[in-house]
């Protein structure tokens, strides 16, 4: 008790210890067992142009979710397994915004946990609850997208060793003995510069150990809208709301752009949604021009490194004392190493970029983690891309001083029926769209709804995988590489990303392959070799192409360079390289024009402008083709 109250914990974990008491998250009250019709998705699911029509003819639905980020897919999954009718618009492309922006973190937030007890802080502790809730059903549901992580960090002063054993102790109870992750550890400081090799060992003490969970972002978003659109909801990309439709001052509905076909339609429905995170206030000001602020956007900056940077691939870091007390992670993400620091302020833009200050400011403490043959080496060179997402932060307008309430999230509804949510964070965003429907189902009067059934289902891909243990895994890679002839680093590759749709991958390569069976296919350039990878020394085949176009919405460039593979956050340079040969063959497979072909081309050049910091030379980055992969 004396250590605790030394470094000022006491009082925290007796109101933590407390509030367990009492204190659950309201998603255990949905703990049923899955009906039959969630248990398996009818294949394939519909295409964007069926369910576009069908926003068209019906004449109203119970629920208009406008934005197709993580929450507003959520959204439109938990109302569709509570048998409501559902149509979601998404202006630009699904995780296209701060969904895809992430650490790639599943994670209750240690961080959070430390201010809720420093501070006496509820709704922090509240948060890392439902958080470490939520992570659990999300390493299930999707663990072909996710995986735990553990996660070092190192001590470099005996003094800090109590405080984050008893931190991270804690972080382990709230989580509870069914957490699906390792419960946090001590190491030595050999065994620490065992596992990190590359670590400074000057000063070091020793070093803890905890898990939380890693995930692909933007796959787990579109997976998450392809589930909903598998059981019913009517999902479209690349839909815009013009305007909101209003009758006896109530929201009915929304004028909708599909920027596809550039054809415009009304959407009715009982309930409209508005779950466009940082940008939630534009909508808000189509009901209400003088609606207040509601969402305070951070910035969240990451730079993403040589793999050499994360040597242990099953082990990521923490830097828990930057010089400002801001946290920086080091993350093994994909085949490179992300670093990542978190929030400051920030303009809300539709592609945020990176100042240099954040950018030298991640650099310079990477140089001091690691020894001098490696952190002394460090330049801008080896930055390989770099991004910035916006992360709303909630302000609850109800609320007269409109105090920041930090990463909990708002449900609220204005006085002419437009239902908001707004804040919350990744790992939370199935308990954010369970609230928002909830409140949903009375403020349209839905009697007809059923009860919540997100807890348990299997996201897409992960029907088989829901129990699949890593020599299974293993299993299912080698199939891959016997039966259609991936290569090894393919077949993984696929595993990890498609979960049990990785056979698809493999039947619509040998489908392609050129020969007889080719003749077939429509629209496919000549050259088109599904086996071939659209990038040097990246597992990312032509093939994909052709999946994400036929199975994931994919409609543009960048959806598939940016959110249906991950090449424009791994390789800017690559990615760049790749979009003459990915938009050569979506547009033969399309039928774009020259001029539609051109615009995709430079829309995709202006994404990567702001995935890298201009160099030092003038030369403008999106006139930098030179070397374009070749067919």
């Amino acid at each position: 008790v004396i250590m605790l109250r030394l470094f000022g914990l006491g009082a925290g974990l007796a109101v933590g210890g407390a509030t367990a008491l009492y204190y659950y998250p309201s998603s255990h009250k949905n703990n049923h067992p899955l009906p039959a019709k969630f248990i398996r998705p009818k294949w394939p699911p519909p295409t964007r142009p069926d369910m576009i029509e069908s926003m068209k003819t019906t004449p109203q639905f119970d629920v208009l979710v406008i934005g197709g980020g993580a929450v507003g897919a959520g959204v439109a999954l938990d109302a569709v397994s509570r048998d409501l009718s559902v149509a979601l618009v998404e202006r630009d492309d699904f995780a296209s915004g701060t969904s895809s922006r992430s650490t790639k973190l599943l994670h209750g937030g240690v961080r959070y946990l430390e201010r809720a007890i420093k501070k006496l802080d509820y709704g922090e502790w509240e948060l890392v609850q439902e958080a470490l809730t939520e992570r659990r059903h999300l390493l299930t549901n999707a663990c072909h997208l996710s995986r735990p992580m553990p996660i070092l960090l190192p001590v470099y002063h005996w003094m800090d060793l109590p405080q984050y054993w008893v931190g991270l102790k804690l972080y382990d109870w709230i989580a509870g003995a069914n957490s699906g992750v390792e419960p946090s550890h001590f190491l030595s400081r050999d065994q620490v510069l065992k596992k990190f090799p590359i670590l400074k060992a000057e000063g070091l003490k020793c070093g803890l150990v905890y898990s939380d969970g890693l995930h692909n972002d933007a796959k787990m978003n579109v997976a998450i809208a392809i589930t909903a659109a598998e059981y019913g909801a009517k999902v479209a990309n690349h839909c815009e709301v013009i305007n909101l439709i209003k009758e006896n001052d109530r929201v009915v509905g929304a004028h909708v752009r599909d920027h596809v076909s550039g054809r415009e339609f009304p959407v009715r429905a009982k309930v409209v949604i508005n779950a466009t995170g940082a940008f939630s206030d534009a909508v808000r000001r189509m009901d209400d021009p003088n609606a207040t602020k509601s969402v305070s956007p951070a910035a969240g900056v990451h730079i993403v490194l040589p793999e050499k940077f994360c040597p242990n691939r099953d082990l990521g870091m923490l830097d828990a004392k930057t010089k400002d007390g801001r946290v920086i992670f080091i993350l093994p993400f994909e085949t490179a190493t992300l670093v990542g620091t978190t929030d400051s302020s920030a303009e809300i833009t539709a592609l945020p970029s990176p100042t240099d200050a954040e950018i030298d400011f991640i650099l310079d403490h990477v140089k001091g983690y690691f020894v001098d043959s490696v952190g002394k080496n460090v330049t801008r060179a080896d930055i390989k891309s770099a991004w910035s997402g916006l992360r709303p932060l909630s302000l609850d307008p109800s609320k007269p001083n409109t105090a920041l309430l930090s990463r909990t999230h708002v449900v609220h509804a204005s006085k002419s029926g437009l239902l908001n949510v707004v804040g919350g964070k990744w790992t939370t965003y199935r308990q954010m769209a369970q609230d928002t429907v909830d409140r949903a189902v009375v403020l349209g009067e839905l009697a007809h709804a059923g009860p919540c059934n997100t807890l348990n289902m299997p996201l897409h891909g992960a029907h088989l995988y829901k129990d699949f243990a890593p020599d299974q895994r293993k299993k299912h890679r080698d199939e891959l590489i016997s039966i259609y002839g991936f290569e090894p680093d393919v077949a993984s590759h696929l595993v990890h990303n498609y979960g049990d749709n990785a056979h698809l991958v493999g039947m619509l390569a040998q489908r392609t392959a050129p020969g007889p069976s080719r003749s077939s296919v429509r629209k496919l350039p000549k050259e088109f070799d599904p086996y071939k990878r659209i990038a040097k020394d990246f597992p990312y085949i032509q093939a994909e192409i052709l999946y994400s176009m036929d199975h994931e919405y994919a409609c543009s460039v960048t959806d598939f360079l940016a959110r249906r593979t991950r090449l424009a956050f791994l390789h800017e340079k690559e990615a760049r390289k790749a979009v003459p040969l990915v938009a050569h063959i979506m547009g033969d497979r399309l039928a774009w024009s020259t001029a539609e072909r051109d615009r995709h081309i430079a829309d995709a050049y202006v994404l990567l402008d702001s995935m890298m910091p201009p160099p030092s030379s003038t030369k403008p980055l999106a006139s930098m083709t030179s070397g374009a992969a070749e067919l």
